[in-house]
């Protein structure tokens, strides 16, 4: 057997599986354990600068299930969901993750470290502070903008460097991590759905959020009812979205 096709067969059929579900059998519990190893791979996922500036809250209790499906504003995949489980992005906690991903790079070094080490004690001490530092409103990124566009004249430069910018970045890396979440739940036999339709403010308060924590979606999971998927899954033509240059 040809081990990569049988496993490209099997990503296909999960990939093709997965619908945003909108109403769950009330009857089907969801194995506790799935949701572990979900969350588990879901830690692996590809993240900027391996930052891994991302929180996941798994509300278990049925009374903060039931007030948490009342801030998603009522919809059925939060209220007939088994499981909920809120996406954060941590823009704020850059400061310590970037100190603890360095202190473990650091334990790999050899005792005399060479040019490779001391770019990525570079990156991590002045390349991030850089681009995460902001001030008040956020005036180090209207400096940062200006000296983008102005080396930009001359190289090539990244340009999304303000505080805006690096929130988007969080963002993606807790989407990124959201997504493999979802696909090992339809690879466990479960449903999901993401949702942004959410009060973040009711939320975060819920969940004793500081204010610089962003929700980024709520993912709700459990097994689809036959009338749980609203209609046929439509896509724009490939030709539309996909080009070769």
């Amino acid at each position: 057997m040809d081990v990569t096709l049988d496993k490209s067969q099997m990503f296909d059929e999960i990939v093709r599986e997965r619908r945003s579900v909108r109403i769950y059998e009330p009857d089907v519990e969801v194995d506790p354990a799935a949701m572990q190893r979900s969350l588990d791979r879901a830690l692996l996922s590809p993240n900027s600068s391996n930052l891994q500036l991302w929180e996941f809250y798994w509300v278990r209790s049925a009374e903060k299930k039931k007030e948490l499906a009342g801030y998603c504003l009522g919809q059925k995949a939060a209220s007939t969901a088994q499981e909920l489980l809120v996406v954060v992005a941590r823009k704020d906690k850059w400061k310590e993750r970037a100190a603890f991903v360095l202190d473990e790079a650091k334990k790999d070094f050899p005792d005399n470290p060479g040019k490779k080490e001391k770019l990525i004690i570079d990156y991590y001490n002045k390349v991030i502070p850089t681009l995460y530092t902001s001030g008040p409103f956020d005036i180090a990124g209207v400096a940062k903008n200006m000296l983008a566009f102005g080396a930009g004249v001359v190289r090539p430069t990244p340009r999304e460097v303000d505080a805006q910018d690096m929130r988007v970045v969080v963002h993606k890396s807790a989407a990124l991590a959201a997504q493999t979440f979802m696909l090992s739940m339809k690879a466990e036999g479960y449903d999901t759905c993401p949702m942004e339709g959410f009060d973040s403010a009711r939320v975060k308060k819920m969940l004793q959020l500081p204010s610089g924590a962003e929700i980024t979606m709520i993912i709700s999971a459990g097994k689809a009812k036959a009338d749980g998927i609203y209609g046929r899954r439509v896509r724009v033509p490939k030709e539309q979205v996909v080009f070769e240059v």
